[in-house]
């Protein structure tokens, strides 16, 4: 087993031109973790563990066997986002801003979706069908919003890791149900 501590770079920089790739192929929901233990696709076994404020990106080269020019990279298929930007916050009267954020929140809520919000804009990454989204944005009717949907590798490299964790953990965790004892 190899300990993996921090990334040694990108597989699209110069200096791995060349090397012989083993892949790490890791689910949207394993990249942002920090401790994770995986085999590689030719059955290296590591161990990551990275600082707290790092999280895995598609292509991060995580080891070099450079006596054997191979390199380890994370490959991460993330999923695409949507994308809510509120506009024209500055002419909203704070009762509005309450009311659409509460909107917002119960809609996204309703559905279970996890969100992250940074400044104006929310990121919820896809849990269902795209249309399946788009429809219940829609049907919802927010002013003062416009959605569109962006691929989850372009959304994480605005974000930090801490907000890469919380969007993309619990994307693709299975749905529940919140069962009450009657007494």
């Amino acid at each position: 087993m190899i300990l993996i501590e921090k990334t040694l770079g990108n597989i699209r920089e110069p200096r791995w031109m060349g090397a012989d790739v083993d892949y790490l192929t890791l689910e949207q929901w394993e990249a942002p973790k920090t401790r994770l233990r995986k085999h590689t696709a030719a059955g290296l076994e590591l161990a990551i563990s990275l600082p707290r404020s790092d999280h895995l990106h598609d292509g991060d080269v995580l080891y070099h066997d450079a006596g054997g020019n191979r390199v380890v990279v994370a490959k991460i298929a993330m999923k695409e986002v949507m994308v809510v930007d509120v506009r024209d916050v500055e002419g909203m009267s704070p009762t509005e801003i309450l009311r659409l954020a509460f909107e917002i929140g119960h809609a996204l809520g309703n559905q279970h979706w996890p969100a992250v919000i940074r400044g104006t804009t929310i990121y919820v990454p896809l849990s269902v069908d795209r249309k399946v989204m788009a429809s219940v944005m829609k049907t919802h009717a927010f002013e003062h919003t416009d959605i569109r949907f962006e691929p989850g590798e372009s959304v994480a490299k605005q974000l930090d890791a801490k907000e890469v964790r919380l969007l993309f953990a619990g994307a693709d965790a299975t749905p529940h149900h919140h069962h009450h004892e009657q007494g």
